[in-house]
This record gives structure tokens, sequence and C-alpha cells, in this order.
């Protein structure tokens, strides 16, 4: 298969960023090292998986270790809000525990995996496993940088 998007790694936002770009009409492949997409994920906030937090923008980011003013420009343009949504379309029922944090109901990161990679498939998305990608940098004499990949 051609593509337009190549996404080397299958983690959240790997199929995250694979599912937005197919949405919007682009024949994607994913690469993952792993046998599996979503692997370490489903192991991820004790197996429960914490998607995000529901607190203001302002207050999360006070929280984050450092300051997170980091945060705010990636955050202004794909919130915690945003997240809520996307997971909330995938069909994820979410919770909101007394500090905020944000779980499926079911309290099962495989939930999520299913569901993202559930939404990859259903959108043609080429799902490779076992393609670790190995990175090579050149700079040949016009100065130029070139940069590849060995899958």
């Amino acid at each position: 298969m051609d593509a337009d998007i190549l996404v080397v790694g299958g983690g959240p936002s790997g199929l995250m960023a694979s599912i937005a770009a197919a949405e919007r009409g682009a024949r994607v492949i994913l690469l993952d090292k792993g046998h599996k997409p979503g692997r370490k994920l489903a192991i991820s906030g004790g197996g429960r998986c914490n998607v995000t937090n529901a607190k203001p923008l302002d207050e999360l980011i006070r929280h984050i270790p450092g300051g997170g003013r980091f945060l705010y420009s990636a955050l202004s343009v794909f919130s915690n809000r945003d997240i809520i949504a996307f997971f909330e379309n995938l069909g994820i029922r979410l919770k909101e525990e007394d500090d905020g944090r944000m779980f499926p109901v079911t309290d099962s990161a495989k939930t999520v995996v299913r569901a993202l990679v559930g939404r990859a498939r259903e959108l043609s998305v080429d799902l490779r496993t076992n393609h670790p990608v190995a990175p090579r940098s050149s700079r040949p004499a016009d100065g130029r940088r070139s940069d590849q990949c060995r899958t």
C-alpha cells in the first residue's frame, strides 16, 4: 500500500495521529516495533488507563512538575476537554474521580486499546507490527541534512 502519511509508533499518540489523519482522508501506515499496537497502554495506570484530567486547564498546568507552562501551546490546540470528547466519540464512557483524573468506566486500559485499534482498522489504517525503525541522518557536502529510516 502506498501511503500519504507514515506514523512510527503504535502507542496512544501514534494511534490517535493515525486516526486523525485517516479521518481527514489520508492513507496511513502505522509501524510499531512490538507485536501489538497499544501494548504498553494496556498496562498503563495500573491497568486502568488515566486518559486525562478534568480540571480547568490553568489548574491542571499548575500541578505539573516544573510549572507545566510549556504545555500551554499544545493544550490550547488539543485540550483535556478535547481528549475527553475524542474518547467519548470512540464510544468509551469515562468517569471522573475526586482528584479530577478521568478513567474508562470499565477501569480497564484494554477498553481504550480496543477502541483506538478498532477505529484505526475501521478507517483502513495499515497497522504493521514487528516493524522496528532505525533512524539514520547524513549531512552531504552541500550542508543539507537528510533523514532516512530503515525498517
